[in-house]
This record gives structure tokens, C-alpha cells and sequence, in this order.
């Protein structure tokens, strides 16, 4: 059975990959769908993005990653996925993420939308947050993997980067 787990992954992180190797072991396929927002700003490009998932799932066997611009049910029908993964940290993101699932739901009545918390070592680590500590050059290592490391300190000029 294939599973989209879509997001904006601005940048991966470490719990990121950790749903997604989880995942990998439960599905058969597994399709990282990074959502590519016009109207919001990012960090990272599109295609960055899908650069560092693309290679920190490297040798994931069934794991592709794919880009879109459009609603994620829209891409789950257009690709046949029945099946949409979202990760969760707390119970602030479970209130988030179902309601999300009940939108989702109500435009593509066929999907599925399970639910996988992240192990607990990584519940702390948000996208957002890393930025923020890149920005002011705090130690980023373990939060993410070393690729999306590297960018970020040559993103905000870490003193010798």
C-alpha cells in the first residue's frame, strides 16, 4: 500500500526522517510530498528541499519524494494514494493535524489520514525553531541531518562555514 506524508519540510529535520523510516517499514510505498506554497516564504527553495530529502532517504529503498503546488487531496488522487500520513509531536499538533485530516477528508472522502508521533527524543524539534536557531548561529547538529546542516550554516554565515 503507498502513503503520501506531505508537509513544507522548511528544512527536514531529524523527526522528519524519523516518520519517514518508520513509515518505510509499514508501507510499501512511501511518497514525501513537499508543498510548495506560493503565497508562503520559505527558507529553502522547492527544490532544495526535495535535494536534502531526496538525499537523507537515500538508501531508503521505498521511499521518492515529489514536489506540488496543488492541494494535497488533489495530488493524492492524481498519484492513487488512499492513504496521507502526518506526523505529530504534542497534543497541540494533534488538534492542528485533525483538523486538517477532517478538511482533507471532506474533499477526498476515500483517504485515509493515520496519524504517527514522532519517537519522543525528537518531540521538541520543529522546522521553525531550528531556523530561528540557525539564524542565531546556535548549534543545529542532532536536530537535523548533517546535508540540512551544512545549507543552514551557510545560509546565516556561521562563523567559518
Amino acid at each position: 500500500m503507498k502513503v503520501i506524508f506531505p508537509g513544507s519540510f522548511d528544512p527536514p529535520t531529524n523527526g522528519h526522517l524519523n516518520v519517514i523510516e518508520r513509515a518505510s517499514r509499514v508501507f510499501d510505498e512511501v511518497e514525501v510530498v513537499i508543498g510548495d506554497n506560493g503565497e508562503k516564504t520559505n527558507l529553502f527553495s522547492a527544490e532544495e528541499r526535495k535535494e536534502f530529502l531526496e538525499e537523507i532517504t537515500a538508501d531508503i529503498d521505498n521511499v521518492k519524494v515529489a514536489v506540488t503546488d496543488s492541494l494535497i487531496v488533489d495530488y493524492a488522487q492524481k498519484v492513487g494514494a488512499k492513504v496521507m500520513l502526518r506526523g505529530v509531536r504534542a497534543l497541540t499538533d494533534f488538534g492542528y493535524e485533525f483538523e486538517l485530516a477532517m478538511m482533507n477528508k471532506s474533499l477526498y472522502p476515500e483517504i485515509e489520514i493515520m496519524f504517527m508521533p514522532t519517537d519522543p527524543k525528537y518531540f521538541v524539534i520543529r522546522s521553525s525553531s531550528v531556523n530561528e536557531l540557525a539564524r542565531m548561529h546556535g548549534r543545529v547538529k542532532g536536530l537535523v541531518p548533517p546535508c540540512v546542516e551544512e545549507a543552514l550554516k551557510k545560509k546565516f554565515k556561521y562563523p567559518g562555514a
